[in-house]
């Protein structure tokens, strides 16, 4: 069954989930798991396409965007509105929906920052895995 993880930002954090989601992906990279970021929309793809070569120097995460991402050579992909392939290893969701292919990743992670509508979105991300069974575990993040 697939592990759902929030990752919350502690209130004193002036980092975004973006920024913890490159954090997330880098270390994941490293321990050789495949990562897949759903965001919203396609300005948010690119955002953070863009983030992940800037948001640590001397930091390379290899990456790209579906539909042009060849996800059988790159380890790190980003999408928006596109069925995740292949992809069942772990989902990093910034969406504001709950992906319908979240269920076949082992793990799902949904980065949690101290935005009060993102916090919404959460807590009712949080309802709809609880409902339907999933495990739960929430961890909190300090910058």
């Amino acid at each position: 069954m697939t592990r759902i993880d929030f990752y919350i930002l502690d209130s004193a954090s002036n980092q975004d989930r973006y920024l913890l989601s490159c954090r997330i992906a880098e270390k994941a990279w490293k321990e050789k798991h495949r990562v897949m970021i759903q965001a919203d929309s396609e300005q948010e793809a690119r955002h953070l396409d863009q983030l992940l070569w800037t948001f640590r120097d001397q930091s390379f995460i290899p990456h790209a965007l579906l539909p042009i991402a060849d996800a059988s050579t790159t380890p790190v992909i980003i999408g928006w509105n596109t069925d995740a392939g292949e992809e069942s290893d772990i989902l990093i969701n910034l969406s504001a929906e709950v992906p319908a292919c979240f269920s076949r990743f082992e793990r799902v992670i949904e980065p949690v920052d101290n935005d009060p509508e993102r916090r919404a979105v959460s807590r009712q991300h949080y309802r709809y895995y609880r409902e339907r069974g999933y495990p739960l575990n929430d961890r909190m993040i300090k910058s």
